[in-house]
């Protein structure tokens, strides 16, 4: 095995991108890695991570062979028939072949292909060092590494993050002949800015991080991040709280930083009057601080993180405390002045604000969401009127001086301004919950109601944007939709609700296309939507609505919405992923899917149901049976035939088509209850008893019998067994 060295690589810089450093660090060690193997050269990375600071990008790798191995090459000549002549003498061919290869004819081999034999030169080199190769290896790392947004500086061509200012190359304790962007590769690397403003000579790739840790720099990210988590957790302690450490902040504070401190600070009490959420996405979001909270409640400290380690924290303190007062000081004014309008008179406003052009106003929206919203109520167990009242608040807040500030506050400031308002803590609650949830892996609502705005909410966002044409299309979501998909989906599946929601997009599309088909000017959307409304309150079902109730559209358009179709398979699109993510087979996905339940709860059931009977040893062979049976049918019924709808036990004439007929008989009387309780776990681990007797089925019994009545007895009999699974799922896509 070749000799190998360690191998450090410092890419020294003005202050990088936060967000885009640890992307930029990784890019950079995979290309210095992935180059030399491209190359031959071995590569012992063990523990080897990237290393970088704000102010430097670092790739050290334990160790590197100090060369390629030997080079073997092959140049193919002539085929023989070709390259000799009748007496066996080379032919111009082999002899020009020959000399350009700078060897006698004689020295070739032969070697044979599909085509037949033929002249082969053979030979070996020594491997490159790899001190020769890095420059280009360097060279094209750099230049592969996705930068965000190029800087040029000086009156160069070449561009990067930020400007380059030196570069550390060692193999070993040799130095890297090597210059990239105008800076030539040494040894020397840079201390702390301001703790250490001198040079910091490395004189082999293993001192590199205790000689810059001397130099009050921890370029190992997951040290800083280590000692931030100490720092601050004791800083909390001190002071009887809980830090509050998102993994955000802390990544971007370690980012920031190469010798962090903790500094324990405090503002004044009375900011704690606002709502705690727009003071933690101040110190957070504006500040990269980390709130202090007690029995999950904020008080009036927070810990800042200095990048020196400073001879006087009370300076540090002063100035961090005063640079988050004006902005706890306008938050407080916001929530002041909204307080003093009250939520019910924001909602005035949404009136002027269109939401999208073809569905009218926020207002509309609302007016949409509150209607679905007292439909699905009494559904789930929940207060309709409480449902209704919680939806027509629930934009309110977008009219507040709080959201114009901290939009992320959208919903959060709407319970805050509810409670203050008065209303049921219920309605204030679900104005916050009718959000979540707010991103991928966020929860969904906790409460009945909070689930129910959840729900409306985006049914009528996904109805509104397949009315208007905003349907995705590659990596474009204007509206969100596919996420909006998958929250309404979780929500009704983790929620336990057994919802009917092809009706439910029904309604939701009538409401939609109302808007987008006619214009607010137009009596006849009024007359239309009086027309829901009053089947609504007659408890009437939307799938009842005749066309007489919905003269403004056109006979095709009344149509099209009636059809949920297309809402429904793409909320099914979104939910091929979720169940991917918890370790569903594609396989079982696509049986329950092919038959399109009504309810989502009631298709996370028959989930968990196909699941437990694939794991069963009888499964394989009876979702093959499945699909053969589906095979003879469908083939029957596209020759024409008639299959019987009941069973002629007088047309039996194979005991084993009596035993399977018997035993499917007994199967159906046995599952009949278990069906109707939606237990689908029982229907299956019943149904696979039957494995033994559609064995011996297939095996002694011709379903085309010549006797046309004998054979449509036994299709009549694969039917019914087929159409038994079918109730839980389409099992046939087991063995897809």
């Amino acid at each position: 095995m070749s000799e190998q060295l360690p191998l450090l690589i410092e890419l020294g810089t003005e202050e990088l991108p936060v967000k885009a450093l640890p992307g930029l660090a990784d890019a950079l060690f995979d290309g210095i890695k992935a180059g030399l193997e491209k190359r031959g050269v071995a590569v012992d990375a063990r523990e080897a991570r990237p290393l970088f600071t704000p102010r430097r990008l670092a790739v050290l790798l334990p160790g590197v062979a100090v060369e390629q191995p030997e080079q073997a090459s092959e140049v193919f000549g002539p085929y023989v028939n070709i390259a000799l002549d009748a007496d066996g003498q080379p032919t111009k061919a082999l002899s020009g072949f020959a000399a350009k290869a700078g060897v006698d004819w004689t020295q070739l081999e032969r070697t044979t292909d599909a085509k037949g034999e033929r002249f082969v030169l053979r030979a070996t080199r020594a491997g490159a060092r790899t001190a020769d190769l890095l420059p280009e290896v360097i060279a094209e790392a750099v230049a592969a590494m996705p930068i965000p947004k190029p800087m040029r500086w000086g009156d160069h061509d070449y561009a990067f993050a930020r400007p380059v200012q030196w570069l550390v190359a060692l193999l070993g304790e040799q130095v890297i002949d090597t210059t990239l962007m105008g800076v030539a590769a040494g040894r020397e690397s840079r201390g702390h800015r301001f703790e250490h403003d001198a040079p910091v000579s490395i004189a082999a790739p293993g001192d590199y991080v205790a000689a810059l840790e001397a130099a009050r720099v921890l370029v190992d990210p997951q040290q800083r991040r280590a000692r931030i988590i100490e720092q601050v957790q004791a800083a909390a302690r001190s002071v009887d709280g809980d830090a509050r450490v998102t993994d955000d902040n802390l990544e971007q504070v370690v980012c920031l930083t190469e010798w962090p401190n903790a500094v324990a600070c405090s503002f004044e009490p009375a900011f704690l009057a606002v709502p705690q959420e727009a003071l933690i996405e101040t110190m957070e979001i504006n500040q990269k601080f980390f709130p202090v909270l007690r029995d999950g409640v904020l008080t009036e400290h927070f810990i800042g993180i200095a990048n020196i380690a400073s001879r006087d924290p009370a300076q540090v303190r002063a100035g961090y405390e005063r640079v988050i007062r004006p902005r706890f000081a306008d938050a407080k004014f916001f929530f002041d002045e909204d307080l003093k309008q009250g939520l019910v008179a924001m909602g005035e406003g949404l009136a002027t604000v269109t939401y999208q052009a073809k569905l009218g106003t926020v207002a509309d929206k609302v007016a949409r969401v509150a209607a679905l919203a007292q439909a699905i109520a009494p559904q789930v167990g929940a207060d309709a009127a409480l449902a209704r009242r919680a939806a027509e608040l629930s934009k309110n807040d977008l009219q507040s001086r709080m959201v114009g500030e901290f939009p992320e506050l959208q919903g959060i400031a709407g319970r805050h301004y509810a409670l203050a308002a008065g209303e049921p803590q219920e309605v204030a609650l679900a104005i916050d919950e009718g959000y979540q949830p707010r991103f991928a892996g966020d929860d969904i609502a906790l409460s009945p109601l909070g689930k129910v705005l959840a729900i409306a909410e985006r049914l009528d966002t996904l109805a509104g944007g397949f009315a208007a044409g905003l349907k995705p299309t590659g990596n474009k979501d204007p509206f969100a939709l596919r996420r909006n998909a998958l929250g309404l989906a979780r929500t009704i599946i983790e929620s336990g609700f057994d919802l009917d929601l092809t009706k439910l997009i029904q309604e939701a599309k009538l409401g939609a296309w109302a808007y987008s088909e006619m214009k607010a000017s137009d009596e006849a959307r009024g007359a239309f939507l009086s027309a829901i409304a009053k089947m609504a309150s007659l408890g009437r079902d939307v799938s009842e609505l005749d066309y007489e109730d919905a003269v403004p559209l056109s006979v095709a358009k009344f149509q099209e919405i009636r059809s949920h179709s297309e809402i429904y398979d793409f909320i099914l699109d979104r939910l091929k992923g979720y169940y991917a993510d918890k370790g569903v087979p594609t396989t079982q996905f696509n049986a329950v899917a092919e038959l399109k339940p009504a309810s989502l709860y009631d298709f996370d059931r028959r989930i968990e149901a196909i699941g437990t009977f694939a794991a069963l040893p009888e499964a394989a062979a009876l979702a093959a049976a499945n699909k053969r049976i589906g095979n003879i049918l469908k083939k029957a019924q596209a020759e024409g035939v008639q299959i019987p709808d009941h069973l002629d036990r007088g047309l039996i004439e194979h005991p084993a088509e009596a035993a399977l007929a018997e035993a499917v008989q007994a199967a159906i009387g046995d599952t009949d209850t278990a069906l109707h309780q939606h237990d689908y776990v029982a229907v299956l681990a019943r149904l696979a008893l039957l494995r033994e007797q559609v064995d011996s089925f297939f095996d002694m019994v011709m379903v085309n019998a010549e006797n046309p009545a004998v054979r449509g007895n036994r299709l009549a009999l694969l039917h019914r067994l087929h159409a038994r699974f079918g109730k839980v799922a389409d099992i046939a896509q087991l063995s897809a």
